[in-house]
């Protein structure tokens, strides 16, 4: 590398891993273990990670504690399943202004996306799951078992349609009898009315896969509504499988994400990006500002008002997302859930009001209300 003058110029290479954020202690907790797995990927650089929100360190403080290692090119990813509009416009916002304010180089790569690796680490907790439940409740055939995928869930459809990628692959993968693809927030189907659907199929088993990276409130909604309607149906098993977490192969698709940066393979989807194409229903965000709507909860942590189920008046054993019902945010994807009011706004999402997506909680009452 050479100056402006032509000069040699020492490069020295970091990396940062930029997380969103969690108001659950274990979610925040598993991502900093994750970090701290890759640093042996990486020797020679120094390793740092932090915080869209909610939580500490923030991105701000890893950079600048890389740039205190004496770090001046920064290779940063999202600690991301898929590209939404975290790591499409949050974090690319967070990164640019640093760079800008500190003269520093910041190279930012592609989210973990739909890799071979990642469905090999989903189908080892799948696996283990149908495992763990032949054992204890004697063999089911992969034939007369459904699989049903939950994503997160965001205002994109096209993050949304990997959901539905990596659940054929699963689902064709391993054979199992038929498969179906639900959300946690957001979008539709929701949980609830997608596991209502599934148990009307007359399959024996089902088996109810978070493709989720992290612990939380999330987590907790979908093994919690997976009770609910087990409840309703005594005759099927419902087989809860772990979400990925520090699984070795994610671990290994985050390094090939930071060394895709500089190899030059760095290609992130955006053929079917609704900031850039005119996607089917969404045809009013191309062109929307990149910005970061997260500066005003950096750092603010799980002592936040509605961070958990103890303080809420509407949930009883878990969270059900009734609070966002009928807030102005109902319809993001933000991975955080407790969350109300904060003074701006997004796109709205034209089937914020789909009887199968955030609606559908309108019908749910806590088990204290139905007593």
């Amino acid at each position: 590398m050479h100056d402006e003058i032509g000069n040699q110029t020492p490069q020295k290479y970091g990396v940062m891993i930029c997380g969103h954020g969690s108001r659950s202690k274990s979610a925040v907790t598993e991502f900093a273990v994750l970090a701290e797995k890759l640093a042996p990927l990486f020797p020679d650089w120094p390793v740092e990670y932090g915080y869209l929100e909610f939580a500490t360190p923030v991105i701000k403080t890893g950079l600048d504690a890389l740039r205190a290692k004496g770090v001046t090119h920064v290779l940063a990813v999202p600690g991301m399943l898929f590209a939404a509009g975290h790591a499409k416009n949050d974090i690319p916002s967070v990164l640019n202004t640093y760079a800008a304010e500190h003269d520093i180089t910041i190279q930012y790569g592609r989210e973990l996306a739909i890799d071979l690796q990642m469905l090999q680490a989903a189908g080892d907790r799948i696996k283990a799951a149908v495992d763990e439940a032949n054992a204890a409740y004697g063999q089911v055939d992969l034939a007369d078992t459904c699989l049903v995928v939950i994503g997160r869930g965001a205002s994109d459809p096209d993050a949304n349609s990997n959901v539905s990628k990596i659940c054929r692959m699963l689902w064709e993968g391993m054979g199992f009898g038929w498969a179906e693809v639900g959300y946690s927030g957001v979008t539709f189907p929701l949980v609830q009315p997608c596991l209502e659907h599934v148990a009307r199929l007359g399959y024996k088993r089902v088996v109810v896969f978070p493709y989720f990276l992290f612990s939380g409130i999330l987590i907790d909604r979908i093994y919690g509504f997976t009770d609910e309607v087990a409840g309703h149906y005594p005759d099927i098993e419902f087989i809860k499988a772990s979400y990925l977490n520090d699984h070795p192969k994610v671990i290994a698709t985050f390094a090939d994400r930071v060394r895709e940066i500089i190899d030059g393979n760095n290609n992130m989807n955006c053929a079917l990006c609704k900031y850039r194409a005119q996607v089917l229903g969404f045809e009013a965000d191309v062109g929307v500002a990149q910005e970061s709507h997260h500066h005003h909860v950096e750092g603010q942590g799980i002592s936040a008002p509605g961070s958990n189920v103890e303080d809420c008046q509407l949930c009883d054993s878990f969270c059900s997302g009734a609070c966002r019902l009928d807030s102005d945010h109902h319809h993001h994807d933000h991975d955080h859930d407790h969350d109300h009011h904060h003074g701006h706004t997004h796109q709205p999402y034209p089937h914020a009001k789909h009887p199968h997506g955030p609606e559908s909680v309108r019908s749910h009452k806590p088990k204290s209300s139905q007593e």
